[in-house]
């Protein structure tokens, strides 16, 4: 019978190989018998207890087979479904791959924990009808799905449960710094937070989350010399150091394309602590906004200092008769350096080129800039975290407002020692 009941529930008959050879002789004995082919099949299928159209299917099949009538063979047939199972075998493998191409990126496997996590979050996806599976994954990863399996039962390591702890501090202290820390700078400001990592830690968790420091840009030219105009000379031939605050300040325009048009950026920065001590962003780029710079240095160092230089390029508004005058109000002597040489104010387009990376490009940032406005106010937030929380690798990894109080603390405690004596 084609088919059987068993506790109440039908199921399909499965034939042997031997019982459709079996079945495919008995019908071509007995057609060479009668000398006839109608209802042979119907014939044998009847006293033989099979299904009629099995029975008519199996001697079709024998027939190609064996050359008789044309078509696909039982082999070319077997073939041709072992390659369409041997392509979407394929076809999940080359997803599964697609989908680590990230995972993968370092080109050494990742982490067990990233493992498990990457195994737990695809496995129960449909690939051509099938799922994923942890064994196929875990045969392109080229991990052993005993090993998952026992990650997934096993208590968590005392260094996973750190890790898992020490990682969203370390992104909120990337994020709280624009996003912009690398391993050195990152692992620096943990252990200024209280937090006891190691530099080689705090790389593998970066990695493990993902982050990763700013990079800087190439500088676009923006000096704009102005040849008739008298140049004072360099005080400082490339020495960017000074014993003392406000002793050496140098300055530069840079500037930053905005929906609302171009905006220009001044920055006045003290050679000794590398604070920003004057700044002033402007939809132009006149002499004026040179001025409104100075002016903010000059109410927050002081009205009058001997023995300052203020360097800058050869642009047209630091050659100006009003900047000289300003800085000689204040007590400041000017210095320009060479015309369309970098070195020559390399600590003023430094600051330039970061002011770029970390604020203007940064990966705290997700878009352009709207307006002039918009990036004055942003420009602000960054110049108070440069000059109270940004590390300086020139410094010591410290902040230039914590440089600057601990030359002062030193210079309290050297005057209290000598009014003792």
């Amino acid at each position: 019978m084609p088919k059987e009941l068993a506790s109440g529930k039908p199921t399909t008959r499965r034939y042997s190989d031997e019982e459709k050879a079996t079945a495919v002789r008995m019908v071509r004995t007995l057609r060479a018998e009668l000398g006839v082919t109608q209802g042979t099949v119907q014939r044998v299928a009847t006293q033989l207890g099979y299904g009629v159209e099995s029975v008519r299917m199996w001697v079709k099949q024998a027939d190609i087979d064996d050359g008789v009538t044309p078509g696909v063979s039982s082999a070319e047939a077997q073939r041709v479904k072992e390659l369409e199972q041997e392509v979407r075998e394929l076809r999940r493998a080359n997803e599964v791959l697609k989908r680590a191409a990230f995972f993968l990126r370092g080109g050494a496997r990742p982490p067990l924990p990233e493992v498990v996590a990457f195994i737990d979050a695809n496995k129960d996806d449909l690939v051509d009808g099938r799922r994923l599976g942890v064994e196929l994954i875990c045969r392109q990863l080229q991990v052993a799905p005993s090993t998952y399996y026992a990650a997934k039962t096993h208590a968590p390591s005392a260094r996973a449960v750190r890790d898992e702890a020490l990682i969203p501090q370390l992104v909120e202290l990337w994020e709280t710094n624009y996003r912009v820390y690398g391993v050195r700078k990152l692992w620096k400001t943990a252990r200024r937070a209280g937090i006891m990592i190691g530099r080689d830690q705090t790389a593998r968790l970066m990695k493990v989350a993902g982050i990763e420091g700013a990079r800087r840009s190439k500088k676009v030219k923006t000096t704009r010399p102005d040849p008739a105009s008298a140049q004072h000379p360099d005080l400082v031939r490339r020495e960017f150091t000074a014993t003392a605050p406000n002793r050496l300040w140098v300055t530069d325009l840079t500037f930053v394309p905005t929906w609302a048009g171009v905006a220009y950026v001044c920055f006045i920065i003290d050679a000794f602590s590398r604070m920003i001590v004057g700044w002033r962003v402007a939809s132009h780029m006149r002499t004026e906004m040179i001025l409104d710079a100075i002016e903010m240095a000059r109410w927050s160092r002081g009205h009058h200092h001997t023995d300052l230089r203020c360097h800058s390029d050869a642009g047209s508004q630091f050659t100006s008769i009003r900047y000289g005058e300003r800085l000689a109000e204040i007590g400041a002597t000017p210095s320009i350096g060479t015309v369309g040489d970098s070195y020559d104010n390399a600590l003023a387009e430094t600051v330039n080129r970061y002011y770029k990376a970390e604020l203007v490009r940064g990966p705290a940032r997700s878009g352009p800039w709207k307006t002039v406005e918009d990036l004055e106010l942003a420009t602000l937030g960054w110049v108070h975290w440069h000059n109270t929380q940004r590390l300086h690798g020139y410094l010591g990894d410290v902040p230039p407002a914590d440089f600057k109080n601990a030359f002062y603390a030193v210079q309290a405690d050297r005057e209290h020692l000598v009014g003792i004596k």
